[in-house]
């Protein structure tokens, strides 16, 4: 085993989970630490109209982006599996396959994103003061997107390895690259959004060529050998197979809050800019519960390819518990530091922050639901079964948060931002429910079999 990574497999299951977990929020925050230096530099330097433009293509690039991070879950719960029932060929093949498979995918999200950047922005209802300024932003994000999967395939297998702690490091000091890079291009170039997109582009470069590197210098069967990179088709196929539906879920996940931001579009750039402003404080509480997501994820997916199903439900009631924890805390303190947090976004318009509070108070208060949903798709997924989620999702979420709009919210008074933010919550409820029954239906049906198995 790698000096870096720990076995998931054996010891006590609440130190294990809590010390595998503190290094993936840490590397979240980092991550999100990209998109909130963009804003508050461009708001402190630019104005609220390059804030209302950054934050206006979150949707659409994460609604692009999505499909192909699921190949990347797909390639660590693939790892994770064979890592957990000791396939060693299986390993080496994985992940000199998942490389080539960023890399494709890199190529692809670069032609969409740049070439169809404008035509996206515009269905989305973009205002007309600032959809330039969106488009320019998204058009050199695209640029550098290849680094940016690049990374997320390369973390995906350093995790599924029980490494948490590399891509912590290497986004750390990729992220004070970027913090500089913000200042110097826009402070001193005045390049506006165009220096904070290119600034997150040689950022995510440098964090790509570390994560490659760490992999080049491993001891254990996650090693890469850069000459024999290679696409392997079997283990393509399991990528794509657990993979494609997480990303579908994840697209799909994407398209209801496309559809709510063009709603919030509606309203104008004002209520625009509080809103992007909230969305990035409240994706630091996000983060911190989807990493329990990720943690849940790979435990289970270990624990169930060694075969040790008696450590599986323990995983998913300490999981559960500590999400909770995590969110409720999280949430409660951003909401009620929310009016300073926001300063720091939108320093000119106290009515951008008054929208951007009431954000905060629907979404916040209530967001360890969706860390609980999460963690429950988590397990899920590393049992193997990735078309349920997605389903489940798409009813849940998708299905919940379009009919809302297109029903509730048309009627005049509900026509408010409240109301469009209810959607969440309840959205967030009906799909754990749905997703924690699935789960004890799974774990049952394993558990039986591997009894009938052992009896035989």
């Amino acid at each position: 085993m790698n000096s870096k990574s720990f076995d998931m497999c054996e010891g006590p299951l609440l130190k294990n989970l809590i010390l595998y977990t503190i290094p993936i929020i840490l590397t979240g925050v980092l991550q999100l630490l990209f998109n909130a230096a963009d804003l508050a530099i461009v708001g402190q330097y630019c104005g609220e109209l390059s804030v209302a433009a950054v934050g206006a293509t979150g949707a659409i690039i994460n609604l692009i982006v999505n499909l192909f991070i699921g190949l990347s879950v797909g390639a660590g719960v693939t790892v994770a599996h064979a890592l957990g029932s000791g396939r060693d060929e299986d390993v080496r093949r994985t992940v000199h396959t998942a490389i080539p498979t960023a890399l494709i995918s890199g190529i692809i999200l670069t032609v969409v994103g740049v070439s169809g950047s404008h035509y996206f922005l515009g269905l989305m209802g973009t205002p007309s003061d600032v959809i330039e300024l969106s488009a320019t932003y998204m058009r050199i994000y695209f640029c550098g997107i290849t680094s940016g999967m690049i990374y997320n395939f390369g973390s995906a297998i350093l995790r599924a390895a029980g490494d948490t702690k590399s891509p912590l490091y290497y986004l750390t000091i990729a992220g004070i690259i970027n913090v500089i890079l913000n200042i110097v291009f826009v402070r001193f170039f005045n390049m506006d959004v165009a220096g904070v997109a290119l600034a997150t582009t040689i950022s995510q470069t440098f964090s790509a060529v570390m994560i490659i590197i760490a992999l080049t210098r491993r001891t254990d069967n996650c090693r890469l050998y850069l000459r024999k990179i290679k696409i392997y088709r079997q283990q393509l196929l399991r990528i794509i197979r657990i993979g494609f539906p997480a990303g579908i879920q994840g697209s799909l996940f994407s398209i209801s809050n496309v559809i709510i931001q063009s709603s919030v579009n509606s309203f104008g750039s004002v209520v625009l800019s509080g809103n992007s402003a909230a969305q990035n404080i409240e994706g630091f509480v996000y983060t911190i519960m989807n990493s329990f997501h990720q943690t849940a994820l790979n435990f289970t997916g270990q624990n169930y390819g060694a075969g040790k199903y008696e450590r599986l439900k323990k995983i998913m009631i300490i999981c559960l518990l500590l999400v909770f924890g995590a969110g409720l805390t999280s949430g409660l303190t951003v909401y009620l530091l929310g009016e300073p947090l926001l300063s720091i976004y939108i320093p000119d318009s106290p009515e951008a922050i008054s929208y951007g509070l009431i954000r905060l108070s629907y979404i916040c208060i209530p967001y360890f639901i969706c860390g609980l949903m999460d963690v429950a798709t988590g397990l899920i997924r590393g049992l193997g079964s990735s078309l349920l989620p997605m389903i489940i999702t798409v009813v849940g979420v998708c299905g919940m948060r379009i009919s809302w709009i297109y029903t509730v919210f048309r009627i005049p008074e509900y026509h408010t931002l409240e109301s469009l933010y209810i959607s969440y919550t309840i959205s967030w409820t009906l799909t754990f429910i749905a997703e924690i029954i699935v789960f004890f239906v799974i774990y049952r049906r394993i558990t039986k079999s591997a009894k009938a198995a052992a009896v035989r």
